[in-house]
């Protein structure tokens, strides 16, 4: 059911998703191409925001702290899911792969990598924030527009 915590949520998860990746960019080699980077870990923010945060505002300041965090938490792993499973697709059409099991291993090995990158001062501080003050914003919204 849409209402305002679920929209608030959505909204804040889906800006720090956006603000992090302009934070991630210059931690990667040059040749990286970024395309729609931060649009498609935006759109994750939104849906993680909508779906995980959203649906458990209204439990007070402590479980709204507690929901950033876990918000911001799930945003990292499917980002990192999603971005490396795109990495492997890209080289599975370029035949780096000998089976299925091997390109698998290969998402784990990506995530891995990407993980290590992200592990920035200026990165994690901002997820950190960005999850405290999305959880209050929602629990915000909840308590104003029930």
């Amino acid at each position: 059911m849409p209402d305002a915590a679920r929209l608030f949520a959505a909204l804040c998860i889906g800006i720090v998703g956006f603000i992090v990746s302009f934070q991630i960019i210059p931690l990667m080699p040059e040749s990286t191409d970024f395309g729609s980077f931060a649009y498609v870990n935006a759109i994750i923010g939104v849906v993680v925001g909508w779906r995980v945060m959203g649906k458990r505002a209204g439990r007070g300041v402590t479980a709204a702290i507690n929901n950033g965090l876990g918000g911001v938490l799930v945003l990292v792993l499917w980002g990192l899911f999603v971005h490396s499973s795109y990495q492997m697709f890209d080289r599975a059409m370029s035949n780096w792969y000998n089976g299925a099991f091997q390109a698998l291993l290969a998402i784990i090995k990506f995530m891995a990598e990407y993980a290590l990158i992200m592990i920035n001062p200026l990165v994690i501080f901002t997820l950190i924030a960005g999850g405290v003050l999305s959880g209050l914003a929602t629990e915000y919204a909840w308590r104003t527009w029930r």
